[in-house]
């Protein structure tokens, strides 16, 4: 790292220099003609503290060690590398704030070397999805008396790239695929509740009436059903909202971005399930509109589409997001909504558009539960203030569960959970509504 450094006096060296001067104003009353005498004390000071700055090097050199990449909301360690022959036992070191990033104590800490070289893992959280960097690492420590702080400034050059976090893919999503498939429906073909004509087989008991083929049956002489499959090669296209109010943070992170997290963990089992998937993503106007994939394998397109998906600050329009969706699908489908509502009439613009759509695809709208405000009405007031937070709270809540009976009265299913708990929901929901053959 190449960089610059400076020296500056420490506030051990200020308070040294002041507590000369009332020594000065006593020599100057009282000795007038040799008032000069009293320069003696801060003058000796200055000296010191040149000395001190002059003394020992003030070369540093540092290395930055950055991971290849992170996922939203993941803590990674950065390794620190110094080489500082003058440093004493501690030094300063401070990191370039970034958006995307967020470190303990604004990037500050200390580290300890030996024999002018040490090593130290400063641990960062990616708090927004891009590409993070850290430009510039300040390294700083005091001179051999004290009096001065040597800094150097190095330029780091380090950068990786923040993705969607697939963290429940790789932690959960095989735990929950093996948990439907103790139901039949994902480790093996689900026989008895699918459209899809499997196999005729013997007519056992418990098994439907209805299912029986009386022609096959006279011909073979003896009872024969016809068993059917659960309907593969589905259609399941995930639409998130990436407007204003999805950009505010639930736990420490956006909405889009918990939304986008969960969206890749339904994607996964849809796949797996040999559905076919597609990603749209709108704010005011349509954003991204990916064709259809399928197999395990197009994952990882799924996962570059979703890294594009931006964090906006416009309202969103979901008449048109919708009014153009619906255009681009020829036949029925399952599609998985992920939005925000705070006021009445952006939820009006809502029902009316899903009204449409409604009547011929199958609709889920999944809603994160809103944690602060269900806090302002749990919270035991204190003051008038709490009071007014706690009912201005309860009317937002209330008004939201209006429009989510509205939406489930048009036949919507809803998905409403807490932000670590959301992706579960929606697996759980996509898979009963499979089962049931809704689609």
């Amino acid at each position: 790292m190449t960089g610059r450094g400076a020296v500056y006096p420490t506030r051990a060296a200020v308070l040294a220099a002041a507590a000369g001067v009332p020594v000065t104003l006593v020599l100057a009353v009282v000795t007038p003609h040799a008032w000069y005498a009293g320069l003696a004390w801060p003058a000796a000071v200055l000296l010191l503290a040149l000395a001190d700055a002059l003394t020992g090097s003030n070369a540093a050199t540092a290395t930055l060690s950055a991971p290849a990449s992170a996922s939203v909301g993941e803590t990674v360690d950065l390794l620190l590398d110094v080489r500082a022959p003058g440093a004493p036992r501690q030094v300063d070191v401070a990191l370039a704030a970034h958006p995307l990033l967020a470190a303990e104590d604004d990037g500050r800490s200390r580290m300890t070397l030996s024999g002018g070289k040490g090593a130290a893992l400063l641990p960062v959280t990616a708090i927004r999805r891009g590409t993070a960097a850290v430009d510039r690492i300040w390294l700083r420590w005091r001179g051999s008396l004290g009096l001065v702080w040597k800094q150097r400034s190095l330029e780091a050059g380090a950068t990786w790239p923040v993705l969607p976090d697939i963290r429940p893919v790789r932690d959960k999503g095989a735990e929950i695929f093996r948990r439907h498939a103790l139901n039949g429906l994902m480790a093996q073909i689900d026989r008895g509740d699918g459209t899809d004509f499997d196999a005729l087989v013997e007519f056992r008991t418990g098994m439907d009436r209805r299912a029986i083929d009386w022609k096959q049956s006279a011909r073979h002489r003896k009872l024969h059903a016809k068993e059917f499959r659960s309907e593969r090669n589905e259609q399941v296209v995930f639409l998130v909202d990436c407007g204003r109010q999805m950009s505010d943070p639930v736990a420490g992170l956006p909405r889009v971005d918990r939304a986008v997290s969960a969206m890749l963990l339904a994607a996964w089992v849809a796949l797996k399930l040999g559905d076919r998937v597609a990603l749209h993503a709108f704010d005011s106007r349509p954003r991204i509109a990916s064709g259809l994939v399928s197999g395990a394998g197009a994952f990882a397109e799924l996962q570059r589409l979703a890294a594009r998906i931006d964090y906006g600050a416009e309202e969103s329009n979901y008449t048109f997001a919708l009014t153009t969706l619906a255009t681009r699908l020829t036949r029925r489908s399952m599609i998985v909504m992920f939005t925000e509502f705070t006021d009445l009439t952006s939820a009006d613009f809502l029902v009316r558009a899903v009204a449409r759509l409604v009547e011929t695809h199958l609709l889920i709208v999944v809603v994160l539960r809103d944690e602060e405000l269900a806090a302002f009405v749990e919270r035991a007031p204190g003051d008038a203030d709490d009071v007014t937070r706690a009912v201005t709270a309860a009317g937002l809540l209330r008004d939201r569960q209006v429009v989510l009976t509205r939406l489930r009265h048009l036949g919507v299913h809803v998905v409403e959970a807490d932000h670590d708990k959301v992706g579960d929901r929606l697996v759980a929901a996509y898979v009963d509504l499979k089962r049931r053959n809704l689609l």
